[in-house]
This record gives structure tokens, C-alpha cells and sequence, in this order.
């Protein structure tokens, strides 16, 4: 069973490692780094994703790959990926609540911004109560919020990139 998991933890590592360093570097270009993190984090997982999958086909299953097998190596990648950003980014903002200060007041602001455009798709209820969420929002959320937002598109990568190297011994 490990060596179905050498490429996983290998490359979640990686990956894991590289979310971690672009929020961090983000946190000194902007006053909220969650959101360009979103988007760095939609290039590193599949980029990790692929690189676990072609590892684990190429060097540890003599160049096959069954769909069930690229599953399996593709969910622990992400989950490991999604599990470090979540420590690193609760760590972070733990040992810096000034940072953790600013990136919630700067979604208060984003909020208070768009309360025209949110109130006329949602209504005034739903408004009040994401603002009120938001003002209320804990270090953990932010953790927990890019840790789905690395399980969540791993998951289509990994159905995705696991047809296109599948490749069977018959």
C-alpha cells in the first residue's frame, strides 16, 4: 500500500509547500492574500496532481495506471496538500494577528462596498447575515475556507488527469 502513496505524499508535500509560499509571499504584496491564494492554489494542484499521478505511472507501476489507482493517489495529494495549507495558514495567522486583523477588515470593506449589488441579488437578510459572519469570522475559518478550495478542484483534476493517463496492462 505504500508504494501507491510514495508519489501522493511526495508531491502533496510539494504542493502543499508552494500554497504556503505564495500566501506568504502574498501577504507582503497585499493587505489580503486569501484571494490571489485561491488562485495560485488553482495552478499548484493540478500541476501536483499531474506531476503525483505521472510519477506514481511511470516510476513506481511500470508505466500503468487504472482509473481506481489514479483516484486513490489523486485524493491523498490533495487532501495532504489541503492539510498543510490549513496548518501553515492557521500557524501563520496565529503567530500574526495583525495579518489576521486586516484580512478581516478588508472583507468587511469588500462587503460594505458591494452592499448594492449584493442586496439587489440576495436581499437585505442575506447581506446582514454574511456581513454579520464575516465581522464574526476566527482564524480557523480562513484556514478551513483555502483548505476547501484545494479539495474542491482536486477533486475534478484528479477525475480529470486519471482518464487521461489511465492506461491498463491488457
Amino acid at each position: 500500500m505504500n508504494r501507491y502513496f510514495k508519489s501522493a505524499y511526495l508531491f502533496g508535500l510539494l504542493g502543499g509547500i508552494m500554497g504556503l509560499i505564495s500566501f506568504i509571499v502574498l501577504t507582503f504584496l497585499r493587505e489580503d492574500p486569501t484571494n490571489l491564494n485561491l488562485i495560485f492554489g488553482y495552478v499548484i494542484v493540478p500541476i501536483s496532481l499531474y506531476l503525483a499521478l505521472r510519477y506514481f505511472k511511470d516510476y513506481t507501476n511500470s508505466g500503468y495506471i487504472s482509473f481506481a489507482e489514479g483516484m486513490s493517489v489523486g485524493f491523498v495529494t490533495y487532501m495532504f496538500i489541503a492539510l498543510l495549507s490549513f496548518v501553515g495558514i492557521w500557524l501563520i495567522l496565529n503567530l500574526s494577528p495583525d495579518l489576521f486583523e486586516l484580512i478581516k477588515a478588508s472583507k468587511v470593506q469588500a462587503l460594505i462596498e458591494s452592499k448594492e449589488t449584493i442586496v439587489s441579488q440576495v436581499g437585505t437578510e442575506s447581506y446582514d447575515a454574511t456581513l454579520e459572519s464575516v465581522q464574526n469570522m476566527v482564524k480557523t475559518d480562513i484556514a478551513i475556507n483555502d483548505s476547501i478550495w484545494k479539495i474542491i478542484p482536486g477533486l475534478f483534476f484528479t477525475i480529470i488527469i486519471s482518464i487521461i493517463l489511465r492506461k491498463n496492462p491488457n
